[in-house]
């Protein structure tokens, strides 16, 4: 079974486990039913904005739809690339690790996620604009920063490319 094809197992799973139908959770996520009946079917890759407003919708950390694929697990999107490197889960919470690249000259608005989740990155190589969509912040090679990620944010390369590891925590 191909990744497409287990993420889309994955995510009937999740689906079905919180008694949602498709149209609840299309409606949810504002993804078109026939676009995710064809992710749950294997039929089409999922992106990262898709696999994010997914997972948001169902209220489950990112790494929940790429459980049990081979880590690292990757998954890309308009712009943002994300290596999902390590998962690791607690009573208190669900802490995600990613290799991540943001292409220069890109950006990637993400919804809120569930309350309390905050996000923190370590740039490399490059320089980001990244957290709250109302008071991002420039982060440069070797420095790092962290915002609330339960409110609307963005991941910005105004110049290079950026190369960087993104932590995220959601608590249980």
């Amino acid at each position: 079974m191909d990744v497409a094809a287990r993420v889309g197992l994955r995510l009937r799973e999740l689906r079905e486990a919180q008694a949602m139908s498709l149209s609840e959770l299309a409606r949810r996520s504002k993804i078109g039913k026939g676009t995710l009946s064809e992710l749950e079917s294997g039929r089409r890759n999922p992106t990262l904005e898709t696999l994010y407003a997914l997972t948001t919708a169902l209220e489950v950390p990112l790494s929940t739809a790429l459980h049990n694929l081979a880590i690292p697990a990757e998954v890309s999107g308009h712009a943002v690339d994300a290596v999902l490197t390590e998962r690791f889960e607690t009573a208190a919470a669900v802490t995600e690790t990613y290799r991540v690249r943001i292409r220069a000259g890109t950006t990637q608005e993400s919804a809120a996620h569930a309350p309390g989740t905050t996000e923190h990155i370590i740039v490399f190589a490059g320089t980001a604009r990244v957290g709250e969509i109302s008071a991002p912040t420039l982060i440069g090679p070797g420095a790092h920063g962290s915002w609330a990620a339960d409110v609307p944010h963005l991941y910005q390369a105004p110049s290079g490319d950026v190369e960087a590891l993104l932590i995220v925590r959601y608590p249980q």
